[in-house]
């Protein structure tokens, strides 16, 4: 194959988080898998400057944009588009004009990060088209720094490296302060267990506003302690570190971050031990922080992962960014439609949309197609 092709196919993965939620941006940890579900991008150059998108999915109209566009000039759903452009540009990156072709199976709005699946997707391609010489690491801050400078949005840097290092059979540590991803054993058919998602419908209400909020009383926190990030006090007794912070909502803030940590820490060892059934237990107890001390759960989630666990799951926790989204359930896997009907009609009997579910195998991650 030619270092140019004229056209390229290249996809990436949405991803599910095990554990380790709001850690990232925390120079924490985290253990996502990618999933099956994936986003294919076909990329063929143009000799102008202008990026053309097209996309499969309803709702989704045609857009043009000129490569050197700048934040603010794109709006909609091809922002995620305009910010790779950008977001190489601004690296010292030269890249061509394009016709971006876009289809994809993750679900949108669910908490499985479509959009970054997409940014990864689009920079393995341009990768290729372009023979920048990008590694996984690369691509995964690239698709950051759009999504940080281009789109707006003060993610970490979780979703990209799971995109890029996802493997079958194996979750992936990540360690956002060494910026590390490491394969840990998860064969859960193996074990005769599935992870079932459940994408709850519940729409995102204030989603960016609150995650910003989040995320700056943490930053906060960590300038009050007098470290750069809040990992730098992971190995200190959790206790001592609340009682220098005066704020009480900053406190419950913290101790799910140094919390969930230890959460992420205790499930790799039981994954390294082969012991996959006993981090239900972790999940649920991920879930109770998330609601309780970092508030990011809606009536949805609670409500599904209550279900979930009355209905014999071994685990249940919300994952992504919450205010919305999906969550996890891991169950014994004859237990999969029982769980979801439990779940179907405690959202019936509450007058919610109706969740769709399915469930997720730890999956390869982003790569060229074709």
């Amino acid at each position: 194959m030619s270092s140019h092709p004229d056209t390229v196919v290249a996809s990436a993965p949405g991803r599910v988080n095990l554990i380790g939620e709001h850690t990232d941006y925390n120079g924490g940890l985290a253990l996502p898998m990618a999933i099956a579900q994936r986003v294919t991008v076909t990329l063929r150059p143009r000799r102008d400057r202008i990026v053309g998108v097209t996309s499969a999915a309803p709702g989704m109209s045609p857009a043009e944009f000129p490569v050197d566009s700048e934040p603010g000039q794109v709006d909609g759903w091809a922002v995620h588009v305009a910010g790779v452009f950008w977001a190489l540009r601004t690296a010292g990156r030269v890249v061509p004009g394009a016709d971006v072709e876009i289809k994809s199976d993750v679900p949108v709005g669910a908490g499985l990060s479509s959009s970054h699946a997409l940014e990864c997707a689009l920079l393995v391609a341009l990768d290729r088209q372009a023979d920048l010489g990008l590694d996984r690491t690369d691509i995964a801050r690239l698709a950051q720094r759009a999504e940080n400078g281009y789109v707006g949005a003060p993610t970490g840097l979780m979703d990209q490296m799971a995109a890029m290092y996802g493997q079958e059979g194996c979750a992936i540590l990540f360690d956002a302060d060494q910026v590390s991803a490491d394969p840990i054993p998860c064969d859960l058919p193996a074990a005769g267990l599935a992870l079932l998602v459940v994408d709850t419908k519940a729409p995102h209400r204030h989603a960016d506003g609150e995650y910003g909020a989040r995320r700056h009383s943490c930053e906060a926190a960590a300038r009050t302690l007098g470290v750069s990030s809040l990992r730098a006090v992971q190995a200190d007794p959790v206790e001592g570190v609340l009682t220098q912070l005066e704020d009480e909502i900053t406190q419950r803030r913290v101790r799910h971050v140094l919390t969930e940590n230890n959460r992420v820490l205790d499930t790799v060892r039981l994954l390294r031990a082969g012991r996959i059934r006993d981090i239900g237990a972790l999940l649920t107890a991920s879930h109770v922080s998330l609601r309780d001390d970092y508030e990011v759960t809606v009536a949805q989630l609670d409500v599904a992962v209550d279900a979930a666990l009355a209905a014999g799951a071994l685990g249940a926790r919300m994952t992504g960014g919450g205010f919305g989204g999906s969550i996890i359930a891991l169950v014994d896997a004859e237990r999969t439609a029982p769980v979801t009907d439990r779940i179907r009609a405690e959202f019936a009997a509450r007058g919610f949309t109706a969740p769709q579910a399915f469930t997720a195998v730890p999956s390869a991650g982003a790569g060229v197609d074709q």
